[in-house]
């Protein structure tokens, strides 16, 4: 027959398990979570046989964890290791390097993402930890409720970075084994009352047979609680987003169509997938428009610039139309034509908003999308992506002339007070270089054109996907000084700078034009993913410039006197797509215009819509606040917690055989006792039991049933101490609860919270440490006579 301890720790092997399954959507393979339950068996069963020894609390748990390192090493680092098993230095450095790999693959991969050797490593070694902490806790510890938080810390994490729709079912398999845990902890508990709550013999009942009574009806409780956790939100109007919310309105709404987009940064740190090796394409577009080399797949403008970073407002959403209204501020006099494109995009690549060339006019397109009509995007809503989706895209290839950018008039006071604005913290190097650099423009078009070709050409800039990111406005001002950047460096600062010189300016994310292929198509890869400042100009509307070196190309519109026939300026961006389509990948061109620094042109991320964030914090940072989050609510409350736990084992933690009669009675008194203590009955140790009875209730202010029950507990002390064989005592529990309410009842309202946070009694935890601090070093000078270890004074 299987022990109690046993049940209870294949029942946290499987709780950490079914946690663990919500992450299985943020990878392509579930063969990491078979690694994982054979080594999360492996590390529960050596807790067992630990404390089937039985070892003591602590090297049991230090067992397990050499286990976890030995398990690790041997499936990530073996020839890293010392005899392929020990782990030594370069096991440790090997596991630090696939970690980072890891965390470069999160950043790289759309989910779900391959498993490569970082993200299992990740995911493995994180379900170990989270095991080894359930174990610990539940078992080891036997205390299986705060063995929640783990289990909901690896549910949030799945919780937090997938939308696939189904999220209840993650959430119902974490929260059945979290109930599992507690009904086994539960029943285990009920066992040592022996018969008295067992249910009707096996047979003779009408009941279902097996469980006693107080389990079945635990079993029941969870499965109520589960539906009310699931149902809840859509009975719960404030909840908006609930688990099974049908309006979505976390992007946008259901059927009715509105909704709004939230604030999401859609720039992660460019440079976290930098230097990239695997150029896979993304799209395979196919398009009417004559110079392939303006095609340019935009997914979301940034228009909102709050001092750390660019960002899209919060917008409101609708329906996507059937036709959209013309772009904002094309005027009838710029030239114009409608060009269809026809993308088909890759497999792994999901992302939320639609690329689309810019401005769009009509779009066909299966799935749940929503239409935001300030950026004329299309955005995702139910989880929806871009992941294997073929669609196409009637747009607008808008051909303003020099001369009408350079006539255009003043924008609108509401384009002008929403587009220019900038933060107080914004240095005053910016907008200082920006009039320098615009010195003797006559017009908004002469000062943008200047800035670009500032960048491109004339500020002898470099690029370079080494530079971090950087965040705040302190970074455009690094970048202006260091001259050193990539695509995002060099639109927030071209945006920034125009917005100084009261020119209204946003910057668009997404693609820059692909490579032609033999076929006709355009592969658009990883390495394409970009970034470009768009200026407002009134009659011709949201007007792209280019000012990253080498990267995407140069506007016509923006060049004065092109011909032809001439030779192209080696230090500007592409002016269009080549003659003759080849079948081979396109070469990048070198980053300078010398061609004396190819490798400083390594390809750019194919994440160009994530959250911001390139200076912020990393994984292992975030985890550290989480935890020390959870510690700030968890501090102040530990001696009410502990008090409670002590309570519960106290009066119902002890069997009923007569052995048992002693430490039962004892114990109900200590809780006595200590209750009283919180109350401000201060124990006495010279006072025998009955005279510490009377001062309970005399102090107290007891009578009735109370002091009656004081008096019992008091009885049934002194006839364990002094009686040759005591008799079994039957209601002592109850009597220490009703003397305990007797005592909260009678106290004050500030005495009641006092007793409650802060109990005086749970000193006791700093003597019990004390005590073992003290046996611990007797035992260490009885094995070692010569050692002298330091002594404590006692004054």
């Amino acid at each position: 027959m299987i022990s109690s301890l046993a049940r209870l720790t294949v029942r946290a092997w499987a709780a950490t398990l079914l946690a663990a399954c919500a992450l299985l959507p943020l990878v392509e393979s579930i063969l990491w979570i078979l690694q994982a339950a054979l080594l999360l068996g492996v590390q529960a069963g050596v807790g067992a046989a630990a404390r089937r020894v039985p070892l003591a609390r602590p090297l049991t748990v230090a067992a397990q964890v050499v286990v976890t390192l030995v398990l690790l090493t041997l499936m990530f680092a073996r020839e890293h290791a010392l005899a392929g098993l020990i782990p030594g230095p370069d096991a440790l450095r090997f596991f630090g390097q696939l970690l980072e790999q890891g965390g470069q693959d999160v950043n790289r991969y759309a989910i779900p993402a391959p498993l490569s050797d970082g993200i299992r490593l990740m995911l493995v070694g994180g379900v170990l930890v989270i095991g080894l902490l359930v174990d610990m806790l539940a078992v080891t510890f036997r205390s299986a409720a705060p063995a929640g938080l783990p289990l909901l810390a690896l549910y949030s994490v799945a919780a937090g970075l997938t939308d696939n729709g189904i999220e209840w079912l993650w959430f119902l398999l974490a929260a059945a084994g979290y109930l599992m845990l507690l009904l086994a902890e539960g029943r285990d508990r009920l066992s040592q009352w022996g018969r008295v709550f067992a249910g009707p013999p096996r047979g003779r009942s009408r009941e279902t047979p097996g469980a006693p009574a107080p389990a079945r009806f635990g079993h029941r409780i969870g499965v109520v609680a589960l539906g009310i956790a699931l149902v809840a939100p859509l009975a719960l109007p404030a909840m908006d987003g609930g688990l099974l919310d049908p309006n979505g309105r976390g992007v946008g709404a259901g059927v009715g169509g509105g909704g709004t987009i939230s604030a999401v940064n859609p720039l992660v740190s460019l440079r976290d997938s930098l230097n990239n090796d695997d150029d896979r394409a993304v799209f395979s577009v196919r398009t009417e428009m004559e110079n392939t080399s303006d095609l340019y797949l935009r997914i979301v403008s940034l228009d909102d610039f709050d001092g750390t970073t660019w960002k899209p407002s919060k917008r409101a959403i609708t329906q996507v139309p059937e036709g959209f209204p013309a772009p904002p501020g094309l005027g009838p006099d710029v030239e114009f034509t409608e060009v269809g494109t026809s993308v088909s995009v890759a497999k792994w690549y999901g992302q939320t908003w639609l690329p689309m060339p810019y401005p769009p006019s009509r779009v066909s397109v299966g799935g749940d999308w929503r239409y935001e009509p300030v950026g004329m995007t299309l955005v995702g809503d139910h989880g929806q992506n871009t992941r294997g989706l073929t669609y196409e895209v009637r747009s607008l290839d808008v051909r303003p002339t020099a001369e009408q950018l350079a006539k255009a008039p003043e924008p609108p006071a509401d384009v002008l007070r929403e587009y220019t604005e900038l933060p107080d913290s914004l240095p005053s190097l910016v907008h200082e270089t920006a009039r320098a650099v615009t010195d003797g423009a006559k017009s908004d078009y002469d000062r943008a054109v200047m800035l670009q070709d500032w960048f491109t050409l004339s500020g002898d800039f470099q690029y370079d996907t080494q530079v971090d990111v950087g965040s705040g406005s302190q970074a455009i001002a690094r970048f202006l000084k260091d001259k050193r950047g990539f695509c995002v460096h060099y639109s927030f600062a071209m945006a920034s700078m125009a917005r100084s010189l009261g020119i209204p300016a946003r910057i668009a994310v997404g693609f820059a034009p692909g490579a032609p292929q033999a076929d006709g198509t355009i592969s658009v890869a990883m390495r394409d993913a970009h970034a470009w400042p768009e200026l407002y100009f009134e009659g011709v509307g949201w007007t792209r410039f280019e000012p990253t070196p080498t990267r995407g190309s140069t506007p016509d519109y923006t060049v004065q006197d092109v011909e032809d026939s001439g030779p192209a300026d080696p230090a500007r961006p592409s002016q269009a797509a080549p003659a003759d389509p080849s079948a081979q990948p396109s070469r990048s061109t070198d980053c300078r215009a010398d061609g004396s620094d190819p490798g400083s042109c390594e390809s750019e991320s194919p994440q160009a819509a994530l959250d911001a964030g390139g200076d912020g914090p990393k994984w292992h940072v975030v985890l550290l606040w989480a935890l020390a989050g959870l510690l700030v609510p968890a501090l102040p409350l530990s001696p009410l917690l502990w008090r409670t736990r002590m309570r519960a084992v106290r009066l119902g933690g002890h069997g009923r055989a007569e052995e048992d009669v002693a430490p039962r009675v004892l114990a109900a008194w200590e809780e006595l006792t200590d209750t009283a203590w919180d109350h401000g009955i201060v124990p006495d140790e010279s006072l025998t039991p009955r005279g510490a009875a009377d001062r309970i209730v005399r102090t107290g202010g007891l009578d009735g049933d109370a002091a009656a029950s004081v008096r019992r507990l008091a009885g049934a002390v002194e006839r364990v101490l002094y009686a040759p064989r005591p008799r079994p005592a039957v209601g002592l529990a109850d009597d220490a609860r009703r003397a305990a309410a007797a005592l909260r009842d009678s106290a004050s309202r500030r005495a009641r919270l006092r007793a409650l946070l802060a109990p005086r009694s749970a000193v006791r935890v700093v003597w019990t440490v004390s005590d073992r601090w003290a046996a611990l070093r007797d035992r260490l000078v009885a094995l070692r006579p010569n050692w002298r270890l330091p002594t404590r004074q006692r004054g």
